[in-house]
């Protein structure tokens, strides 16, 4: 079995990693790739938003399946240019992907069918969303409508604030077209946790839950990012608590999919605030998160390649998907002034140790090779992941790998897994 893996960040080496464990042996191919990708899999040098390129590739090397990361190439369709071509791939279509792609869309969505989340305005120009803004209790959240690299949610706390956030998105153009549209909500409360669900169109089989970091710094302090830790279970996502949000949440997410004419087959991702209200939903996205992936994936113990097929075919239902006991936890180690302006290329140093640490898994995401050694090519460098018996362990194990890793300019919160 030949299986290609779209995309170059840790989420993707996660996906890569749990696939070379199948008991299908799966050849592996990466496009493009990282460093450590190349360690379990042959990287080709394509772009994700070249599907056309992509598909080539696909049906020359006789690809079985292809399995979609970022949320960028699922958005622009590279789903639909391979099912026109016959060929087998695990994501969804354009028109599916709009509930990340479009938070408007999925804000609409969840209020015509009753799924619970904030309360909203859509506003399309800076005096619209300032007039807005004065009617509402502060603090109020500013979301770009389109994809901004996790980066384009602005939490405001004061009306200064707020008039900054909209500055950028509607006057300066810092997010592009994706801030052409912004959706203000109500501030929610509570804990948040991230349930990652397969789904294959009508079956919803969620994943255990993980709790992100999104803020830059310790203390949830700082911008917000990609995600800079996250752990696995979640202390607050208990058994009841998952009954609840698949009666009022998962399921009624793909009814109401389905009642629009749309079939979603792939990852839903479930951004949950647990509020005094109950669970409310922050955000969907169309994908794997990252780095959610990173510790989500180790604890998975069905066949990652079954679950995968199964989606595709539309067979979840015939499957038990079943999960690790162990508690996971990854630490994200980034370039300095990530999520601003940082540089790259410096040599890391520490991977062969860290690799060799008991129960410790290095995900590779902004790293390149060049001239015989392993650079920094990105924002987000590395994910280290612990498994342990307990969450403390996991998180312990973590921590010991990620201070073996260094280069010039690393840095990582020192306080993942405590909320």
């Amino acid at each position: 079995m030949r299986i290609l893996v779209v995309g170059s960040g840790g989420r993707e080496h996660a996906i890569a990693w749990k696939l070379s464990q199948s008991r299908h042996c799966p050849e592996l191919f990466c496009a493009p790739g990282n460093a450590g990708m190349a360690q379990i899999a042959t990287c080709v040098n394509i772009s994700v938003m070249d599907f056309t390129a992509l598909a080539s590739f696909a049906k020359e090397n006789h690809i079985d399946l292809t399995v979609v990361g970022p949320d960028d190439a699922l958005a622009g369709g590279i789903a639909d240019v391979f099912a026109k071509e016959g060929l087998r791939v695990f994501g969804p279509t354009k028109n599916a992907a709009q509930i990340e792609s479009s938070k408007a869309f999925s804000k609409e969505l969840m209020q015509k069918y009753g799924i619970p989340t904030a309360a909203y305005r859509t506003v399309s120009s800076y005096d619209e969303a300032m007039a807005y803004v004065k009617t509402q209790p502060l603090p109020i959240v500013a979301k770009c409508d389109g994809l901004a690299l996790g980066k384009g949610v602005i939490m405001c706390y004061s009306m200064e604030e707020a008039e900054a956030a909209l500055r950028e998105m509607f006057l300066e153009k810092r997010f592009g077209t994706s801030g052409e549209v912004v959706v203000l909500e109500e501030c929610l409360t509570g804990p948040e946790v991230s349930v990652l669900a397969f789904c294959d169109g009508e079956t919803v089989m969620p994943m255990v839950g993980a709790q992100d970091h999104k803020r830059a710094y310790d203390n949830d302090e700082g911008p917000n990012t990609g995600g800079m830790g996250t752990f696995s279970p979640s202390r607050v996502y208990t058994k009841e608590m998952e009954a609840l949000c698949m009666e009022r949440i998962f399921l009624p997410t793909v009814q109401a999919l389905n009642s629009e004419g749309i079939v979603f087959k792939g990852i839903i991702f479930f951004g949950l605030m647990l509020t005094e209200r109950g669970p409310m939903v922050i955000e969907y996205n169309a994908r794997f998160g990252d780095p959610e992936t990173q510790v989500v994936l180790p604890r998975l113990k069905t066949d990652f390649v079954d679950v995968l097929e199964a989606c595709v075919d539309g067979t979840l239902d015939a499957i038990a998907v079943e999960w690790d006991d162990n508690a996971t936890a990854c630490v994200v180690i980034a370039s300095g002034g990530y999520p601003g302006t940082y540089d790259k290329g410096h040599e890391i140093n520490g991977l062969i140790s860290a690799q060799q640490m008991d129960n410790t898994v290095l995900f590779h995401a902004g790293t390149t090779a060049k001239d015989g050694k392993i650079v920094t090519n990105g924002g987000r460098v590395l994910g280290v992941t612990g498994i342990g018996e307990t969450l403390t362990k996991a998180i312990q194990t973590a921590y010991a790998g990620a201070s073996v890793i260094s280069f010039e300019g690393a840095r990582y919160r020192s306080d993942i897994g405590v909320k």
